[in-house]
């Protein structure tokens, strides 16, 4: 049987007690199993497609072609943000000298405000180009990286030994790739999946299970 006798049969006897049988023959707990065992093949095969058609994609398929290029659009749209922040950075930026440039002797909290906000300015710009100027010290004192000479003793005897072993390394990957082509192919299932499937199902579409789901 697919689910244990012993288990299942306790748990129909608990359920049918409940509705006044008291006792429940074997050949109907081996049909349950049976039932059990076809519906869960039936969920999983189902959900597997599921799962293949979200995990697919058709970019290198000839009968598709591209209408929108949603990634590139995105950019587009970052890069005018990129744009108004700047334009609104430096329009703040004058308004701030400006006010640190001013010399009225009556200054209202406002106005105390902005000078503030020009001095701090002016402090990070200075401590950014500190450490600009740092960076580029301690790169110039690191000097340029020193390429890995390829006719190094080291890099020649690795060399030879690799060709020795030639004919190894060939048996050990043609070994590898038939093993990888043996493999079966996975297909890993999420919860996402599920829930589309239950969706979809008209038993499960409005089920307690499914609002579960939802909220996990």
């Amino acid at each position: 049987n697919f689910l244990p006798s012993g288990l299942l049969h306790k748990r129909i006897l608990e359920t049918a007690k409940r509705y006044g049988v008291t006792e429940v023959p074997a050949e109907a707990v081996n049909f349950i199993s049976h039932a059990t065992q076809e519906r869960l093949r039936t969920v999983l095969e189902k959900v597997t497609v599921i799962a293949q058609h979200r995990i697919e994609t058709y970019k290198d398929d000839e009968w598709y072609e591209q209408a929108t290029d949603v990634r590139s659009q995105l950019k587009f749209f970052e890069q005018l943000e990129r744009i108004e922040k700047q334009r609104k950075d430096e329009q703040e930026r004058e308004i701030l000298l400006k006010a640190a440039k001013s010399r009225s002797r009556q200054e209202d909290p406002e106005q105390a405000r902005l000078k503030q906000k020009a001095k701090e300015m002016q402090q990070q710009e200075l401590a950014q180009m500190r450490q600009r100027d740092a960076n580029l010290t301690a790169l110039a004192a690191i000097g340029p990286r020193k390429k890995r000479k390829l006719d190094s003793p080291g890099t020649a005897s690795a060399g030879v030994e690799v060709s020795g072993n030639s004919s190894g390394s060939q048996s050990g990957t043609a070994a590898s790739s038939s093993r990888q082509y043996s493999r079966q192919r996975i297909t890993r299932v999420n919860l996402r999946d599920f829930i589309f499937y239950m969706e979809q199902e008209r038993e499960t579409s409005h089920s307690l299970m499914l609002y579960r789901a939802l909220l996990k």
